[in-house]
């Protein structure tokens, strides 16, 4: 796997995923557990929405 996750997405991806979790937690709603599918993402660094849309937030890596 290619890494398609900049390090700002993976931030904004474990803070989306905390609330989510913390919302879930507050209303005793499962629908908390979803916040763990962007800290996994975050976590790997790859994102299987990005994949088939060619969507990278990864800095470009410029060769000498």
């Amino acid at each position: 796997m290619i890494r398609n996750i900049g390090p700002t997405d993976r931030i904004l991806r474990i803070v989306i995923g905390i609330v989510a979790i913390g919302l879930g937690v507050a209303f005793r709603s499962w629908w908390g557990a979803l916040g763990l599918i962007p800290i996994i993402t975050a976590i790997i660094g790859w994102c299987p929405i990005y994949a088939p849309l060619h969507i990278s937030t990864c800095a470009v890596k410029q060769e000498k």
